[in-house]
């Protein structure tokens, strides 16, 4: 500008240029052209970098963001933002916590050591570090790759087509030259590799040249360090032995990265979709070479095995012994163990669901990975090395090992070393470790440990005992204690849960008389109206189910309950049900019929009243023990008794017909019990002989009348049948009770 001679001519165009302009943060010169093109050249070398061409006539206008990598490009047609390059943080973290970052030219360094804290004062997983950043210095290039040796004492820079190593303490200038890419070596401290040429390969050790390696393949399109060399080719990638430079193997795949582990046993190969984990054989590699047996071709069979497969697609990463730290795709921060994936954070995404942070590191000795964002901000994540170590031996097979380590781990962690057991079907080494009572729980049922599940179930904090999580855990001790056919257990976990249909069923099963009692009142009490209905009818308690059917609301069904069972309260139960269907239908409800007022309406009913005494009688007798079991082979053939057939014949007001053949076995069965009370009372007292008749009787016409009802039920007078179907045409009452 001092002197206003021109520095460089950037030539191109062919038509007039409308707008020129610096990028604010890329080393970048965008010019726009009434040719439609718009050209970008590297403001350092003025090299043309590319041409875009949109096919919207004349390219007027150019503007840029100075905080990001977008370019805005106005034509006449319209307007075009596009994004240049990568807006990924170029920085790089050593195994002492020591991290290097480029800011456009300028590179800063902080060490993130001892930030996180420890106990109460720790800083929360994910929030920002207060890093205190410290500037190394200007670098005379642009970065576009920023990576540690091995031992953290040299830092590399790529880009523009070069690459320059400094000290990573002082920046000081160790090495420079011309490469697309750079790689250091996973062991040697000055040993890197750069691809000079997409035919050529260099290696240096110890910053001096060592050899030129020409890659087995068409067109060398990257290379990766660590263990071994790996250049990318077009079908798959070839691994070079680093001090020989012999060829390795071949390995199908495509990758976009190569990670080492530490140790230089295991390698991941992540390509777009997918990564695969191989281990390497470095013995047999070093033995195959010292002896002449590489194939040229083929390479050293057996260097590379496949382990296992990764389907995620993982964005970066960090090898921690055998476990693999890793970003993937859909912004969640996971760990594989021999395959098995965990995930422990999902981070924040862009809009488009991109992730926006980076593995840096890991560091041991504080137990936590660390991130970067594209902000440069570093965030960390509690992450115990024990666990991991543990994870591994036991994925290995190595419980010897595994339980040597288990007493290093924090007990706040077991819980989730149990899950891990669990899903490698470990479930006895699970439950023990485990410290979680839910879990616990879980794990006990499925090894079929009920008592132990009920004992941790009894142990439930008095202010969870009610809450629907334990009321499930109930439920499900009842289902495991019925498949091993302990009922005692079954009874006490559906008493706790609530399970008044599973208490239905039991004591039913079993004649459990008591205990249905008790069930009838708690599932009425609970609002259970179906299971306390069927409970009081088991039991004989007639007048509860009397009492539910008009509480819910149910009156024809309670009018023609009582009609079966209780016709003393006919008039009764008929009053309620026709004061409630007056309010729908005063005509319906004039035409139901009662015996107070209707008595030819309901014929015999002086002596179904008879059999409704004999039942409540047979009842009471009973009612303390109910019937024993080893009298059902007798007792059952009281249900075909037709009591009221029977009383009419023994007053002599039955009516002429046909005798039922039935009634004939039933009035000789009566007959014969007569007989045999006459030689009895020949030999008793007048009093025992009272008393034993009245018992006999009471227990021949007990269930008889269950059956003489239904008969009367079935036989309804028409009236009521069809006052009732009156009423179901003008109201319907549903079946929600």
């Amino acid at each position: 500008m001092q002197t206003k001679s021109i520095v460089h001519s950037l030539d191109g165009h062919t038509n007039n240029v409308c707008a020129v302009m610096f990028h604010p943060k890329l080393p970048i010169i965008a010019s726009a052209s009434e040719d439609g093109t718009v050209r970008i050249w590297q403001s350092t070398t003025y090299r043309a970098e590319t041409t875009l061409n949109y096919g919207m006539e004349r390219a007027w206008a150019l503007a840029a963001s100075p905080q990001t990598n977008k370019l805005a490009i106005g034509f006449d047609e319209g307007c075009v933002c596009i994004e240049l390059g990568s807006d990924d943080p170029v920085a790089s973290m050593d195994s002492t916590g020591k991290v290097v970052w480029a800011t456009n030219n300028d590179i800063q360094t902080t060490n993130i050591k001892g930030l996180v804290g420890s106990g109460d004062d720790a800083i929360p997983d994910g929030e920002r570090l207060p890093t205190v950043p410290r500037d190394l210095g200007s670098c005379e290039l642009y970065p576009q790759m920023l990576k540690h040796n091995c031992n953290g004492r040299f830092v590399a820079v790529c880009g523009d087509g070069e690459f320059i190593i400094y000290t990573a303490q002082a920046l000081r200038n160790k090495a420079f030259g011309q490469a697309l890419d750079f790689v250091w070596s996973g062991s040697g401290t000055g040993d890197y590799c750069i691809r000079e040429s997409p035919n050529s390969i260099k290696t240096y050790k110890n910053f001096k040249e060592s050899q030129t390696i020409v890659p087995a393949t068409a067109s060398a399109d990257g290379l990766f360090g660590g263990t071994a060399i790996g250049v990318k080719g077009s079908d798959g990638v070839l691994f070079y032995e680093w001090d020989s430079g012999e060829f390795i193997q071949k390995i199908e795949a495509i990758p976009k990265d190569v990670y080492w582990s530490d140790s230089g046993n295991m390698v991941l190969l992540a390509t777009e979709e997918s990564a695969y984990v191989l281990s390497y054989n470095a013995q047999q590699v070093a033995s195959a070479i010292a002896m002449g047996q590489v194939n040229p071709e083929a390479g050293i069979e057996g260097s590379f095995e496949l382990l296992y497969e990764i389907s995620d697609k993982i964005i970066s990463g960090k090898w921690v012994g055998d476990c693999f730290i890793y970003i993937n795709g859909a912004g969640r921060l996971n760990y594989s163990v021999g395959g098995q994936i965990e995930t422990l954070v999902h981070l924040e995404t862009s809009a488009g669901g991109q992730t926006q942070h980076t593995v840096l590191g890991y560091l041991a000795k504080e137990d936590r990975v660390y991130l970067i964002d594209k902000s440069l901000n570093i965030v960390a994540y509690k992450v115990m090395l024990a666990v991991l170590q543990y994870q591994t031996a036991v994925m290995r097979g190595d419980f010897d090992s595994a339980n040597t380590l288990l007493p290093n781990i924090p007990e706040s962690e077991y819980t989730k070393v149990a899950r891990f057991l669990e899903s490698q079907g470990f479930k006895e080494e699970a439950f023990e470790v485990t410290t979680d009572p839910d879990h616990k729980f879980d794990l006990a049922l499925e090894l079929g440990q009920t008592e132990t599940a009920h004992a941790l179930l009894v142990e439930t904090p008095e202010e969870d005992k009610d809450s629907t999580e334990t009321e499930s855990k109930w439920k499900r001790l009842s289902d495991a204690a019925l498949k091993e056919n302990n009922l005692q257990l079954v009874e006490a976990a559906s008493l706790a849960s609530h399970d008044y249909s599973d208490l239905l069923l039991l004591y039913s099963a079993i004649g459990n008389l008591a205990g249905m009692e008790r069930l009838a009142d708690a599932a009425s009490k609970h609002g259970k109206t179906n299971v306390a209905f069927i409970a009081y009818l088991l039991t004989g308690n007639v007048e509860a189910c009397v009492e539910l059917l008009v509480s819910t609301k149910r009156l024809p069904e309670a009018a023609m309950f009582v009609r079966t069972y209780l016709p003393s309260k006919i008039d009764e139960i008929v009053a309620l049900w026709k004061t409630d269907l007056s309010s729908v239908s005063e005509t319906a409800a004039e035409a139901l019929a009662t015996p107070s007022v209707n008595p030819e309406k309901f014929p015999d009913l002086d002596i179904g009243l008879q059999v409704e005494q004999m039942f409540l009688a047979q009842r009471d007798a009973t009612k303390a023990t109910g019937l024993p079991g080893i009298e059902y082979l007798t007792a059952k053939d009281d249900l075909e008794l037709n009591l009221i057939e029977l009383i009419k014949a023994r007053q002599g007001g039955g009516e002429s017909k046909e005798a039922d053949p039935a009634d004939d076995d039933a009035a000789a069965a009566a007959e014969a019990g007569a007989a045999e009370a006459v030689a009895e009372e020949a030999m008793a007292e007048e009093a025992a002989r009272v008393a034993a008749e009245a018992e006999a009787a009471a227990e021949a016409e007990r269930l008889a009348a269950v059956e003489a009802a239904a008969a009367e039920a079935a036989a309804a007078e028409a009236a009521a049948a069809e006052a009732a179907k009156a009423e179901a045409e003008a109201d319907d009452f549903g079946d929600d009770w």
